[in-house]
């Protein structure tokens, strides 16, 4: 059986969600598209959780050159990223 990718999971899910907000189906089959939408729930998050431990941050370090860290979304250190384009995007909010 090929390997369940995890943009037609969402998309079965999103179709799975429309007929249950519809309302007008039978119990039982409401019962079965609910599993299989847990399911599907389930494993989109865990190849979402997958991508987020293989997503690194390219940061310029004191030499300029720029290095690869982990992305860790509990830190919010403040570190400004550089962008090809010479701008740069702060990690905190500029209100």
């Amino acid at each position: 059986m090929p390997k369940e990718r995890f943009e037609d999971a969402l998309n079965k899910l999103e179709k799975i969600v429309s007929k249950l907000e519809e309302g007008d189906i039978p119990l039982e089959e409401s019962l079965k598209l609910f599993e299989e939408g847990i399911r599907l729930s389930r494993f989109c998050n865990q190849k979402l959780d997958e991508a987020e431990r293989k997503v690194e941050i390219l940061l310029k370090g004191k030499n300029g050159m720029l290095k690869p860290q982990p992305f860790d979304p509990s830190i919010n250190s403040g570190q400004t990223l550089s962008i090809n384009s010479g701008e740069a995007i702060s990690g905190e909010g500029e209100d």
